[in-house]
């Protein structure tokens, strides 16, 4: 028996407007500000895009991708801002 993944039309994103694929941030984008990173996170999350296509789409790493989602999960959505970084970090 396979396994067959449902795939959902949207999600809710991180400004709580429904988020489809469409809505994603292009998959050009070399400038990753906060909402755009918040935006991939809450498409894997709610099962959009897979990791795996997140990550092919953006040409990301699973790390990287997965230190925005911890950051979300540490800070909220300002632990995403780059230039804060180091402020996020643990010591």
């Amino acid at each position: 028996m396979s396994h067959v993944r449902t795939r959902v039309n949207y999600v809710i994103g991180p400004d709580g407007t429904p988020l489809t694929v469409a809505d994603l941030p292009p998959t050009s984008t070399r400038r990753w500000v906060i909402r755009r990173k918040a935006e991939v996170v809450a498409a894997v999350r709610g099962g959009l895009l897979s990791l795996e296509e997140a990550c092919g789409r953006y040409k990301l790493t699973t790390e990287e991708y997965l230190s925005w989602q911890r950051s979300i999960d540490r800070h909220g959505l300002p632990g995403l801002r780059a230039t804060r970084v180091q402020q996020y970090r643990p010591g």
